[in-house]
């Protein structure tokens, strides 16, 4: 109740602004806004059929009638979309499918449902068509357009609840990642910023009670993975300053996914690795890294990094 309580005098606070102050906070936050989109940037789609050993997307047609694949959904906005990666191989849905595959020893399809600025109003549509064909598993993210938007945390918390509720009938999975610490988005200029990191904090709360109370499983993204976003902004903040990069969509995949597999039964990692500082797959790419693991085949930088495949 204390939390409900906290919202209420949040958004009471919010409301209460006078008419210049308001003002001037709506006008920081359009400002800001405009100052970190970039226009016509969309998340890109790698959805399809991921096997143990790495391989894919491969469409669902591709796989054998009589192989049992597990299936996952991607639900909510564009952090849960990926926007922000500049390769398929980073997307979080991919990262999570591909680690689910090799935990396992299954392959998984993954389906994208989530969109680029949707808030928790959104979720119903996608569950809907989700539920044309339920998935086993689905992940969820969502919260920060709806500080965006000024939707009252109780309000996007009921949504939010409901929407793991009617995922829960249907016997999916649900692993919820919690609203963000937009506390961490320095781009967002004071003191709008600090009016959004309480709200979004507030949020992540609420939403971590109503996705335990519908028997979802929250993970509380803020309080896991906003330390190494406030001392590593430019590793971890994608060239909008707003979304992940993919080092910092590989550090939210570092605790879903053994949150994923844990509720599936098929967690043996023990305790939650630390999240990354730098992305493995970015690292990758470069070429003096190539170079070396062309020189050094078979050695695997570990340290720094969750890494999502075994050799």
């Amino acid at each position: 109740m204390a939390l409900w309580r906290t919202a209420a005098v949040l958004a009471g606070t919010v409301g209460g602004l006078s008419g210049a102050a308001y003002g001037a906070l709506t006008r920081q936050s359009r400002l800001a806004h405009d100052a970190m989109i970039i226009r016509g940037w969309t998340p890109l789609r790698a959805d399809g059929v991921y096997l143990p050993d790495g391989r894919g997307p491969f469409a669902p047609s591709d796989v054998a009638a009589d192989v049992d694949v597990l299936t996952l959904a991607a639900i909510g906005d564009s952090s849960a979309a990926g926007l922000g990666v500049d390769v398929p191989d980073e997307l979080p849905g991919v990262l999570l499918a591909r680690g689910l595959a090799e935990e396992t020893g299954r392959p998984v399809q993954l389906d994208t449902y989530a969109h680029t600025g949707r808030t928790s109003k959104a979720l119903a549509e996608q569950v809907d068509i989700a539920l044309l064909a339920p998935p086993d598993a689905a992940y969820i993210m969502v919260g920060a357009n709806d500080v965006k938007h000024q939707i009252p945390p109780t309000t996007s918390a009921r949504l939010l609840g409901e929407a793991v509720r009617t995922l829960r009938a249907e016997g999916t999975t649900v692993v919820v990642g919690t609203c963000p610490d937009l506390g961490a988005i320095r781009a967002i200029p004071q003191p709008l910023r600090s009016v959004v990191r309480t709200w979004s904090l507030v949020l992540a709360r609420m939403q971590c009670e109503v996705v335990l109370a519908e028997g979802g499983h929250p993970v509380p993204l803020a309080d896991l993975l906003a330390p190494e976003f406030l001392s590593q902004p430019d590793a971890l903040f994608s060239r909008d300053r707003l979304h992940p990069s993919a080092a910092g969509y590989e550090a939210a995949c570092s605790v879903l996914l053994p949150a994923l597999c844990s509720v599936l039964g098929v967690w043996g990692g023990g305790a939650l690795p630390e999240a990354p500082l730098r992305s493995a797959s970015a690292d990758a790419r470069r070429w003096t890294n190539r170079a070396a693991a062309l020189a050094d085949r078979g050695m695997r930088r570990v340290s720094g990094h969750w890494d999502l495949t075994r050799q």
